[in-house]
């Protein structure tokens, strides 16, 4: 497991979060927390200064007109990439519109994609819904990697993974799949949403692209919706200019509230995975699961590659209940929790549980003999109580 990445001054990521997207001094001093700005219209001096400005924003960020940023968007901008170590970042309404805008970006009619079979399921919509019609082909390859040499085509333009995947944590070696992509021409992108640019950092890893809903971890607080994609100097010009043609934006309020987010990021995380990491061993000592889902554990077929490539791991556990329980009972469990909200998303500061429908989450694997899969998200609440909800939910999977 890697420690704190550093950067060339030697600080540590912690420490650069911190101080990340800063704000400017005014008049001899500075608030800590950058500015909230909202604009529509921008004014200029002159004629001149409103041409010179415009010149410049195809190659750079310039403050022009509220679509194209203001100076608090552009602040998180550039927290951002400091977390991802990248060239640049751009943001977007929801983590499922920059996925779509990193498949416009760097595909067109004729392509080929291939995707992880672990994605987020919307990112297998997108799919159906977007690139088929378009004429781009997408395969999906195993969710750790294995066989994805042979399925590469001469027209393979991007490869497209979650590592670790959605809802059961699939690990799979980036470096590697860079390495194979890369010398076939293709880009890489990874969904970086579990590791949140703290725990895991794709770019270091080869990948050109990183995605991130920053709805969860970078937000905490279960109240923005907003996705970033942060690339390589090589990668960035193609999304730039897709996002300045479509007009891709997001609300300076939101901006404000996830860099607030931000600066609580590696604190929060820690306190997240000692409580799941509490969670999983309980869970796995339980005779109505059959498997828990964590790659910090010992027994996760990824774990190696998980201590080797990632600083920590997070808030969410998923486990597998035996085969040959009945969803009737499954509902009970998820419906006699309390303290584990019934809810979409993860990444807020509150504890969530949500039953995860793997045959269609998944293609390439098949689910179809095993048992149920309930997802948690171990929030910040004391463990202790957490573990007696747990403990009302079994009591009622076995009450029918």
């Amino acid at each position: 497991m890697s420690d704190s990445p550093k950067d060339p001054a030697g600080q540590a990521l912690d420490t650069r979060l911190a101080h990340a997207g800063k704000a400017p001094a005014y008049f001899g001093g500075s608030p800590v927390n950058t500015p909230l700005v909202r604009a529509s219209t921008v004014l200029f001096d002159s004629v001149a200064a409103m041409r010179e400005t415009r010149a410049r924003r195809g190659e750079e960020r310039a403050f022009s007109y509220g679509a194209r940023g203001t100076p608090t968007s552009f602040a998180l901008e550039d927290a951002v990439s400091e977390l991802e170590g990248a060239h640049r970042t751009r943001l977007f309404p929801t983590g499922l519109a920059a996925i779509g805008m990193v498949l416009l970006s760097y595909l067109k009619p004729g392509d080929h994609v291939l995707m992880s079979d672990s994605v987020y399921e919307p990112a297998r919509k997108l799919v159906h819904s977007f690139l088929d019609p378009y004429g781009i082909r997408c395969s999906f390859f195993a969710a750790d990697g294995s066989g994805i040499e042979e399925l590469f085509e001469p027209n393979t333009k991007l490869v497209y993974a979650e590592c670790p995947g959605s809802l059961v944590y699939e690990m799979c070696d980036l470096p590697r799949l860079a390495e194979l992509a890369h010398a076939r021409g293709a880009l890489v992108a990874a969904d970086n949403t579990w590791g949140s640019g703290v725990q895991y950092r794709p770019l270091a890893l080869g990948a050109d692209i990183s995605l991130m809903a920053a709805t969860k971890y970078l937000s905490g607080h279960s109240d923005v919706m907003m996705g970033t994609v942060a690339t390589t100097r090589e990668a960035w010009q193609p999304l730039n200019e897709r996002c300045d043609a479509f007009g891709m934006t997001v609300s300076p309020d939101d901006a404000w509230l996830v860099l607030r987010g931000m600066r609580t990021l590696s604190a929060r995380l820690q306190v997240h995975e000692r409580h799941a990491m509490e969670v999983a061993h309980w869970l796995q000592a339980r005779p109505e699961v059959a498997a828990v889902f964590c790659p910090a554990l010992p027994q996760h077929p990824g774990h190696e590659l998980w201590k080797r490539d990632c600083r920590g791991t997070n808030g969410l556990v998923s486990f597998e209940l035996q085969p040959g329980i009945e969803n009737a009972a499954v509902e009970r469990f998820v419906d006699a929790l309390s303290l584990f909200g019934r809810g979409s998303s993860w990444g807020g500061y509150e504890s969530l549980v949500a039953w995860a429908d793997m045959r269609a989450a998944r293609s390439v694997t098949d689910w179809s003999a095993r048992g149920a899969v309930i997802r948690l998200h171990v929030g910040l609440e004391a463990p202790s109580d957490l573990l007696r909800d747990l403990e009302c939910g079994f009591a009622a999977l076995g009450a029918g």
